[in-house]
């Protein structure tokens, strides 16, 4: 039992602690609160895996709630991708719930704090409540509008929500402490005016809950037992409290909030504001580009919900922030699909390779599909006297240490024959057009003869020329190139672009290839891991590359 309670990261451990007092298992109940302003990142992944894990392990519901409390920002089109994710990363919510479900009973609590002297409508500027909010070592003063009577604040509160006032001519602030020693409980903004039309309730409201007031009374209306946030919301977990016990008359199931850190991704930027500004100024072409740290961008690029899970779960719940390496999560991707993904043939710098003596046709040959799986079989792949190799496993002229083909060395094509480098063709200008070699025709893999079974050092893939698929390859790589490109307080986090984070090439795969279907992934054997992008068409294949075989990262840095 003690190596269990070992395992426990702390979030788990505040739930066992409640589960020995008043709580019981059937009263726990989670949620996941996205705003509907942006597409999820994969810091939300780690979130969405918080809450929907905890409702697997203890068998409790989860609710996904969208707080949607701000027209300005909030669009359907953000509502469905976030629910295409969390689907996409293998949960199911219990309901699907809206902050703006709940508008009218935050209208009608709201008018019951007024009428109890906890809230008033404050008429100053949004810069003279600043003002008079004080600093942290300086009391805050009280607004001239604090102590209006109730009638005139009941009055005009209603005239707010019908829009008969001027858009940001009053707000609706708490009434709590202007000296709190925690700025947040100084009087609050519980709602503000905006005559904007909201992707649900349309022109219903021209007033709209600030998230404070909105979060945990959702929470409380959902009977959620443990409202988990990140870090920034600690000093709010006070305001949280207030709130409800102004509503729950301390008598009913009261939420817990509790805060835990967010984990930032090297070489990354998380802010839905910048991420937005990637999109528009068109350094990126969507919210889904696969160089994007959304959720549908590396489900795009080739990532899969197991990988993110896998990191998610790796990288634990903490009670400090820090900056985790992306290699830990592209270690995660290569982890899974060198298990899942079969394994292909495709040059991407191809240079011609004739076999001398080779006579004209063809044959197809067996290989492998997945070394990983047993289950995997094999396929035939075409092989005939023309080829295309990789430019970079060619050296006229080589030192020891390089293990490929050579003149007047042998090497092994991948699942073929051992050929031997003879001579080269070139242009006017020194380039290598072909390559010619003589081949061993008692070397072929898996014959069984005395031949085959040489051993020599250098392995090649190719493909059969005749054979090959021209298909537009897209080489995506970090977005930027340092760890922490928003950290720099003298510089822009856009000065910090990798220019090299797209590169769009030509490459020839082979032809088992041609009925690939898009979001398919595979191993392009000694290269790395792609996939088929959703743009691919049977006339023009495009693949995205998810990562490469190894971290080249590693090497630079």
């Amino acid at each position: 039992m003690s190596e269990v309670k070992k395992s426990l990261n702390f979030i788990e451990q505040i739930i066992e602690e409640d589960l020995k007092g008043s709580y019981t298992e059937q009263e726990l109940k989670f949620r996941f609160p996205p705003e509907p302003n942006g597409y999820l990142h994969i810091g939300h992944a780690s979130s969405i895996c918080l809450n929907f894990g905890l409702g697997e392990r203890y068998n409790a519901p989860v609710n996904l709630r969208f707080d949607d409390t701000n027209p300005i920002k909030e669009e359907q089109e953000y509502v469905d991708a976030i629910k295409e994710d969390v689907v996409w990363l293998g949960f199911k919510w219990d309901k699907e719930c809206y902050a703006s479900d709940y508008f009218q009973q935050l209208y009608d609590w709201a008018v019951e704090l007024i009428k109890s002297g906890n809230a008033y409508v404050d008429s100053q500027s949004s810069a003279e409540i600043a003002e008079q909010k004080g600093t942290p070592t300086v009391p805050g003063t009280e607004s001239p509008y604090r102590n209006r009577s109730v009638s005139e604040n009941v009055e005009l509160f209603e005239k707010m929500k019908n829009g008969e006032t001027p858009e940001g001519a009053h707000v609706l602030r708490a009434k709590i402490d202007m000296t709190s020693s925690n700025m947040i409980m100084r009087d609050p903004v519980m709602y503000r005016s905006l005559h904007k039309k909201h992707h649900r309730t349309g022109d219903d409201w021209k007033i709209y809950p600030m998230y404070d007031w909105a979060h945990g009374e959702s929470d409380f209306i959902e009977s959620v037992s443990h409202s988990f946030c990140t870090l920034e919301f600690l000093p709010h977990r006070e305001l949280y409290n207030w709130f409800i016990s102004k509503i729950s008359n301390n008598e009913d199931f009261i939420p817990k909030q509790r805060e835990f850190a967010r984990r930032n991704l090297s070489h990354t930027i998380v802010s839905k504001r910048k991420l937005l500004q990637l999109v528009e100024k068109k350094v990126v072409n969507s919210w889904d580009d696969p160089r994007m740290p959304t959720i549908s961008g590396f489900r795009r690029r080739g990532y899969t919900p197991t990988s993110i899970r896998k990191f998610a779960d790796t990288i634990g719940i903490a009670k400090r922030e820090n900056i985790i390496d992306v290699s830990l999560l592209e270690f995660c991707i290569r982890e899974d699909l060198n298990k899942i993904a079969p394994r292909v043939m495709g040059v991407l710098d191809p240079v011609k390779l004739v076999i001398t003596n080779y006579e004209d046709g063809e044959e197809w040959l067996d290989t492998e599909n997945n070394p990983e799986d047993e289950n995997a079989g094999t396929r035939k792949i075409p092989f005939s006297k023309e080829l295309y190799i990789e430019r970079e496993d060619f050296k006229e002229e080589a030192n020891r240490k390089f293990f490929r083909l050579t003149l007047g060395k042998e090497v092994r094509l991948k699942s073929a024959y051992i050929i031997k480098g003879e001579s080269v063709v070139k242009d006017d200008a020194g380039n290598i057009l072909e390559i010619h070699c003589t081949y061993d025709p008692k070397s072929k893999s898996g014959s069984g003869t005395e031949e085959s079974l040489r051993k020599v050092k250098g392995t090649l893939h190719w493909v059969s020329i005749p054979h090959a698929i021209k298909a537009e390859i897209r080489l995506y790589d970090r977005l930027f190139t340092v760890a922490a490109p928003d950290a720099d307080k003298e510089k822009d986090f856009m000065d910090f672009i990798n220019p090299d984070s797209l590169q769009v090439i030509t490459g020839y795969v082979e032809p088992s290839l041609k009925d690939a279907r898009v979001a398919d992934k595979f191993q392009f054997q000694r290269i790395g891991y792609f996939c088929i992008d959703k743009e691919s068409t049977k006339e023009n294949l495009i693949f995205n590359r998810t990562v490469t075989l190894r971290d080249s990262w590693e090497k630079i840095s």
